[in-house]
């Protein structure tokens, strides 16, 4: 038995009237965002008075196309601050324990 589907108007999954907001060298896309990060997107896209996709696309552009990194921050020595007195060795003192080749 053959049956026949009535051709549709539009593409399945694909209404019209979701090309008319979307603009012409724009892709839609899906992303799965976990709800505690989205809450905090939101609010954060809120704070700063603008919409959840607005923020999310500088995200995008600041990673793939201005290629901002966060500056490295400059270390303070010592890294491990000690309390212990203070020794004094000069190199031939470190050169009679330590055997160098």
């Amino acid at each position: 038995m053959l049956v026949r589907l009535k051709k549709l108007a539009v593409p399945y999954l694909w209404h019209r009237w979701q090309n008319g907001s979307m603009k012409k060298q724009a892709v839609r896309t899906t992303v799965d965002i976990p709800t505690t990060l989205y809450r905090k997107l939101k609010a954060q896209a809120a704070a700063q008075g603008r919409s959840v996709r607005e923020l999310i696309l500088s995200g995008v552009r600041v990673t793939l196309v201005e290629g901002k990194h966060p500056r490295p921050r400059r270390v303070k020595f010592p890294l491990i601050v000690s309390d212990g007195p203070k020794v004094e060795l000069t190199n031939e003192q470190i050169y009679e324990h330590i055997e160098f080749p």
